[in-house]
C-alpha cells in the first residue's frame, strides 16, 4: 500500500528549487484528456455532476457558482474525470455570462470526444434573486436516440446522486 505525506498534498508556501509558485498538486488545465470507449457497440449514458463550478460575472467581477450535469452517450472516445475536473477549475477566474460558458464547455467537450448525443445543463446559483439554469444540446448527425422504456426512477433522473 502506497503512503503520502498529507502535508506535502496540501498547498505549500515551501517553494521547490526550480519554481517560482506555491507548490500545488494539481492546476486549471484548458485540456480535455480521452480514452477509447470500452463499449462503442452499445448505446449507454455516463452521468456527470460537477457541483463546484465557478467562474466570473463580466459585469461585476463577483463570483458566479454553478453545478454543472452532463449527460452524453458516446461514441469512440470518453473524457477522463480528472481532465473534465481541471478543465472547470480553468475558468475560475474567467469573466462570462452564463449563456456563452455553458455553450463553450459543451463545444469543447464534442469537439474532443464527437459524442452522439450530449446534454449540458449548468444550474447557476441564486444570484440577485434570480436563478438561471442554461440546457445545451448536441445530436450526432444521423443518431436516434433508441426507443425509450420506463423501468422506474434512478438516481440519475431523481437528481443529485450525493448529498
Amino acid at each position: 500500500m502506497r503512503s503520502y505525506n498529507t502535508s506535502a498534498l496540501l498547498l505549500s508556501s515551501r517553494r521547490p528549487p526550480s519554481a517560482s509558485r506555491p507548490f500545488m498538486p494539481s492546476r486549471p488545465s484548458s485540456s480535455l484528456e480521452t480514452f477509447a470507449n470500452p463499449a462503442p457497440a452499445r448505446d449507454y449514458l455516463i452521468h456527470i455532476e460537477v457541483p463546484e463550478f465557478t467562474c466570473l460575472c463580466p459585469l461585476t467581477g463577483q463570483p458566479d457558482f454553478a453545478t454543472l450535469v452532463f449527460d452524453y452517450i458516446p461514441d469512440k472516445r470518453n473524457v477522463e474525470l480528472k481532465s473534465l475536473k481541471l478543465y472547470a477549475w480553468s475558468f475560475r477566474d474567467q469573466g462570462v455570462f452564463h449563456e456563452a460558458v455553458t455553450n463553450r464547455i459543451l463545444d469543447d467537450l464534442v469537439k474532443a470526444l464527437a459524442p452522439r448525443f450530449m446534454r449540458l445543463t449548468a444550474r447557476w446559483y441564486v444570484r440577485g434573486g434570480l436563478f438561471t439554469t442554461v440546457v445545451a444540446e448536441h445530436r450526432k448527425k444521423g443518431w436516434k436516440p433508441a426507443p425509450h422504456i420506463e423501468l422506474g426512477r434512478t438516481a440519475v433522473e431523481g437528481g443529485p446522486t450525493r448529498g
